[in-house]
């Protein structure tokens, strides 16, 4: 299978060792994994703003990008479920088929339900915290949501489980919004401030040393409030645990 690997914009920007770490750890598992260099924003800014019109061209250009490939794997479950569940709509007025369609995958998603390893060569002797991002959770299904009376799964968790020395917890309330929420985060920044306060603190009360998630927006909204609060603990992405040492 050939698998084209989707950056998105912020993790570029902000977050290149994620790309890399991304990257090499399909590598490790014998994926064969391609990243196209013309890439660009999927257009999940915009549509969340209100001008989903914008992003007509993004979706087709990013269609276009990875329309030969087997499989689209990206480390962002928001930028992933932006593209799931709303590019077909979005190039209803094109005369091919969405090239995305039914192939599209977050990394832990991709790598726990498609790959299944059973081993790998990771270390990270270090106890984290789980964060689990809301469309992680309730729109892409990478662990149980606390409301529904359903029996608890976590893939994170259980990717995890392959690493050798880690310890993983999760905080009070573990599916609870951290307060970014894309342009929540701009339009109500004290409500979204003091949610992702909350939400550090019940990190920090597990006694973790990291928190550590699937969402690289979610962490470094967290992140922003550890550093101006001078807080004890520090985030990553969780493809940076199972990519260690490689």
């Amino acid at each position: 299978m050939k698998v084209g690997l989707f950056i998105p914009c912020y993790i570029n920007a902000v977050y290149p060792q994620v790309g890399i770490a991304s990257y090499k750890l399909l590598k490790s598992l014998g994926v064969d994994v391609d990243y196209p260099l013309n890439q660009t924003c999927c257009g999940q800014p915009m549509a969340n703003a209100g001008f989903e019109n914008k992003a007509v061209d993004l979706a087709r250009h990013f269609d276009e990008q990875f329309k030969n490939y087997d499989y689209i794997v990206g480390p962002s479950a928001s930028c992933v479920v932006f593209v799931r569940d709303n590019y077909s709509r979005l190039l209803k007025e094109d005369k091919h088929r969405c090239a995305s369609e039914g192939k599209i995958y977050d990394i832990c998603e991709f790598i726990h339900d498609i790959v299944r390893p059973s081993s790998l060569k990771a270390k990270f002797p270090h106890k984290v915290s789980l964060q689990n991002s809301c469309h992680g959770v309730r729109l892409m299904k990478l662990s149980s949501a606390s409301e529904l009376n359903i029996p608890y799964f976590s893939k994170l968790r259980d990717l995890l489980s392959l690493v050798e020395g880690v310890e993983v917890v999760e905080p009070e309330r573990k599916d609870e919004c951290c307060g970014f929420g894309g342009m929540f985060a701009v339009e109500e920044d004290a409500v979204s401030v003091q949610m992702g306060h909350d939400k550090v603190m019940r990190h920090i009360a597990t006694g973790a040393e990291y928190i550590v998630g699937a969402d690289s927006s979610c962490l470094m909204h967290q992140n922003g409030i550890i550093a101006r609060d001078k807080l004890p603990i520090k985030t990553l992405h969780i493809v940076e645990i199972l990519a260690a040492g490689l």
